[in-house]
């Protein structure tokens, strides 16, 4: 039960540090012209939306084991190996980088 609500937590940090790190750049401006309406229609509408690249930061989950001093139910403690989660993430700008770096080595 403690292990799944740890992992339960971990993931919902992990979540969140995702919709964070995000780096998105406008890659085309967006145009919207409504129509104009009095008595008939004057004017046809024309929209074009935005369009947005969007780079997502690298993330690895893994664990590792920690020795903790874990409670028993006597007032003594002992120690104790646990997994614990361990999360690396590598900001979208790192990313960005390491794709650009990729296309410059695929060209030559």
């Amino acid at each position: 039960m403690r292990k799944t609500s740890i992992v339960l937590a971990c993931l919902a940090a992990t979540a969140s540090l995702a919709l964070v790190g995000c780096d998105v750049r406008k890659t085309q401006e967006g145009n919207v012209e409504v129509p104009k309406y009095e008595v008939s229609k004057t004017k046809e509408g024309d929209v074009t939306l935005p369009k947005y690249d969007v780079t997502a930061p690298k993330v690895d989950v893994s664990t590792t084991e920690k020795e903790v001093k874990v409670p028993e139910v006597k007032v003594e403690s002992k120690e104790a190996t646990i997994t614990v989660p361990k999360i690396d993430v590598t900001p979208a700008s790192e990313v960005a980088a390491q794709k650009d770096g990729d296309k410059v080595a695929q060209k030559k």
